[in-house]
């Protein structure tokens, strides 16, 4: 499954590095991609999306859209 979440909160470059790494830390296979500048997140796992929306709301960040397919 691919889901890509729109994150608001992500405000800089370190900020998505560490988001990444907090998900990886959790899910180790899952593809991860953080964009800053777009303020998205895009995961390919075979883990709920529910998984991926606790964890990024777990490391303080905020999300507004799902777009899972």
């Amino acid at each position: 499954m691919t889901l890509k979440l729109k994150v608001p909160s992500l405000n800089s470059p370190e900020a998505a590095q560490d988001l990444k790494e907090t998900i990886l830390t959790s899910e180790p296979t899952a593809l991860v991609e953080v964009d800053a500048e777009a303020k998205t997140v895009t995961v390919e796992s075979k883990a709920s999306e529910e998984t991926f929306k606790q964890l990024i709301t777990a490391a303080g960040h905020t999300i507004d859209a799902i777009d899972a397919a």
